[in-house]
């Protein structure tokens, strides 16, 4: 899934395209501009046959997360977000970083400049913490079995 109201998501696509390319994927981009295109993208999904859905962050994405993890169930797609919300909205799976930690991240950034420092000398922080939810409901509904090992390294178990 792609919004295709931001530019950069093409680039995206393209290293998420390229990294697929080595494990033996392909990756399809479905296309959106607004909630209107999401059950139409699905229908297209369908249709192509696909296995899989890589669910974005966007702003349009985030509003209708709850909508595309519905629609990811009615297609009997599973799918993965990047934050613990989407597992958390109805999605199967979500991994990324930690948005509480990522919080205070930037709070040492602001108490550092606040003391003096100049931010072009501040190095770039990469998060070290991640989420990793698993919604056991939408697994069930789509038939799956989550391995308990995969289960053990999740932060957060939605039942």
């Amino acid at each position: 899934m792609r919004d295709a109201n931001l530019p950069l998501n093409r680039v995206t696509t393209t290293t998420t395209a390229t990294a697929a390319e080595v494990l033996g994927l392909h990756v399809q981009s479905m296309d959106v501009r607004s909630a209107d295109d999401l059950p139409g993208a699905f229908d297209v999904a369908s249709r192509d046959r696909v296995d899989g859905l890589l669910v974005p962050q966007t702003p349009l994405i985030g509003r209708n997360q709850g909508l595309i993890a519905d629609l990811a169930l009615k297609h009997h797609l599973p799918s993965i977000g990047i934050f613990r919300g989407y597992a958390g909205a109805g999605g199967l799976l979500a991994y990324g970083p930690d948005l509480h930690a990522l919080g205070r991240l930037a709070a040492t950034y602001v108490d550092k400049i606040l003391k003096g420092a100049n931010p072009a000398e501040l190095p770039v922080e990469q998060p070290t913490v991640f989420d990793f939810a698993i919604n056991l409901k939408t697994a069930q509904a789509l038939g799956l079995t989550i391995p308990q090992q995969v289960l053990l390294q999740a932060t957060e178990v939605i039942q």
